[in-house]
C-alpha cells in the first residue's frame, strides 16, 4: 500500500520523519511531499532518504510533468497531511491549488487524513473550525491536536498528536478501505423516466443521493464499482465506473448486461412499476375532454435478478408509506433478496431530497432498526451487512 505524505510549515514538521520509519514498519511505501514553508522545518533530503523517494516540493520542479499531481493521487491508498498548518486546512476546504500539495489534494480520490498542528488561537478561530467542519462534511478524517506545550511558548490544545497515534488512525482508515477489495460491485441510483411524448414523462421524486453515497462508500473500501443511474443533478463518485440511463427498459438492459460480473448488486434506484403502452411521436396537444393514458407494467429488475442469482448478494430497496416491515419481508422472499432496505417515505420527513435517511435494514435471520442517520452513514451501515454476507460464503 502507499501513502502520500504531506508536510507543511510548522515546527511539529520534524516529526514527520518518525511517521515516515512508523508506516514502512508496517510494510507502506511512502511518497512524501512537502511545501515551500515546510522545507524551512525539515529538509528534503531527509525525506528523500528516510523514504527512498524523490520528494515533490514544488509544482514546477524539473522532474515533476504537468499532470503529475493526477498520477501520484492515483498511485495513493492513502493522503495524510501531517502536520497539517490552518493555511492548508483553509486551502483544502476552499478548494485552492496553488501549490503541488493543495492541488494533489483535489485530484485525489481515495481517503484523505489531516493531522493540525497550529497555535491554540488559531486552532479555535471559527474559521478554522469551520474549516475543519467542511472537510469532516467531505469525509476527510481529521486526528486532533493535543494539549501540551507549544512552539510559541504556551500550554495549551494545538500541538501535533503524537506519530504513534497518526499512524494508528492512517492504518485503520487503510484497513477500512480494503475490505472490498477484488470486489465488483453493481450500484443503482436515481429515478428512472418513461416518456409519454417529446416533452412529457412519467417518473419519480428519487434524488440519487441514496444511491451516489452507497457507491461511493464501496469505492472507498476498494471495490470496483460500476453506477447505474437514472437522471439526477448529481455529481458521479470519483473513481466508479457510469452508466447513465433513462428508462427502466435501459436500466435493465444496463444492468442485466453486467450482472454474471459481480459480486454484488444494490438496487438503489426507484425503477419505474409502470410504462405507457406506447410512445407518442409528437406533443399531445390539450383538449378540452379527458385524456386516458394506458400503462402496462415495467421490467421487474430485481425480481429477474433474483432468479438468476447465483453466488452475488443481492440487496434491495423498498420506499413504502405503510406497513413498512410486512411489505418489506414480502419483497424480501418473493424477489430472493439477500438483503433489504425498508424506509417510510409518508409525511413531512420523506427522504427524498434529503441528505438524512431512517431505515429498517432486513435480512434472512435478522433485521436492524436505525436512528435517523446521513445517507453516508446509511451507506456505511449496509456495507458492513453486505460485507458479514460476503464474508460468510
Amino acid at each position: 500500500m502507499n501513502v502520500i505524505l504531506g508536510v507543511t510549515g510548522c515546527i511539529g514538521a520534524y516529526k514527520a520523519a518518525i511517521i515516515v520509519r512508523l508506516l514502512q514498519k508496517h510494510g507502506i511505501d511512502v511518497y512524501p511531499v512537502m511545501t515551500a514553508h515546510a522545507q524551512k522545518f525539515i529538509t528534503a533530503l531527509t525525506l528523500e532518504k528516510l523514504s527512498g523517494r524523490t520528494v515533490v516540493t514544488d509544482l514546477f520542479q524539473d522532474h515533476v510533468t504537468s499532470i503529475e499531481h493526477i498520477s501520484l493521487a492515483r498511485s495513493g491508498d492513502l493522503l495524510l497531511v501531517a502536520p497539517a498548518t490552518a493555511n492548508i486546512l483553509a486551502k483544502f476546504a476552499h478548494g485552492v491549488a496553488d501549490d503541488f500539495l493543495s492541488t494533489l489534494y483535489l485530484s485525489t480520490t481515495s481517503p484523505v487524513m489531516v493531522a493540525p498542528a497550529m497555535n491554540s488561537e488559531m486552532w479555535r478561530h471559527p474559521a478554522t473550525q469551520n474549516n475543519v467542519k467542511t472537510l469532516r462534511e467531505r469525509g476527510v478524517h481529521v486526528v486532533e491536536p493535543e494539549s501540551g506545550y507549544l512552539a510559541c511558548g504556551e500550554v495549551g490544545e494545538g500541538r501535533l498528536a503524537e506519530p504513534e497515534i497518526i499512524v494508528e488512525r492512517a492504518l485503520a482508515v487503510l484497513k477500512h478501505r480494503q475490505t472490498l477489495k477484488g470486489r465488483k460491485v453493481l450500484v443503482t441510483a436515481g429515478p428512472t423516466v418513461e416518456d409519454l411524448d417529446p416533452v412529457r414523462f412519467l417518473s419519480n421524486r428519487s434524488s440519487g443521493k441514496m444511491g451516489y453515497a452507497i457507491a461511493a462508500e464501496a469505492e472507498r473500501r476498494g471495490a470496483s464499482v460500476i453506477l447505474v443511474s437514472g437522471p439526477t443533478h448529481l455529481t458521479p463518485p470519483a473513481g466508479v465506473e457510469f452508466v447513465a440511463v433513462r428508462s427502466a427498459r435501459e436500466m435493465a438492459e444496463a444492468v442485466f448486461g453486467r450482472f454474471a460480473t459481480v459480486d454484488v448488486v444494490v438496487m438503489a434506484a426507484a425503477v419505474s412499476d409502470y410504462q405507457p403502452a406506447e410512445f407518442v411521436e409528437n406533443k399531445i396537444k390539450k383538449e378540452c375532454r379527458s385524456l386516458h393514458i394506458s400503462l402496462i407494467p415495467a421490467p421487474d429488475i430485481l425480481k429477474t435478478l433474483g432468479e438468476r442469482k447465483q453466488a452475488q448478494v443481492l440487496v434491495g430497496f423498498a420506499a413504502e408509506t405503510s406497513n413498512l416491515r410486512e411489505y418489506a419481508l414480502r419483497k424480501l422472499d418473493e424477489k430472493r433478496l439477500d438483503l433489504i432496505v425498508a424506509n417510510d417515505v409518508s409525511g413531512q420527513n420523506t427522504p427524498f431530497g434529503s441528505d438524512l435517511n431512517q431505515v429498517l435494514i432486513i435480512g434472512r435471520d435478522n433485521e436492524e432498526q436505525l436512528p435517523l442517520l446521513t445517507k453516508k452513514e446509511v451507506a456505511e451501515k449496509l456495507w458492513n451487512r453486505i460485507e458479514n454476507l460476503l464474508s460468510s460464503r
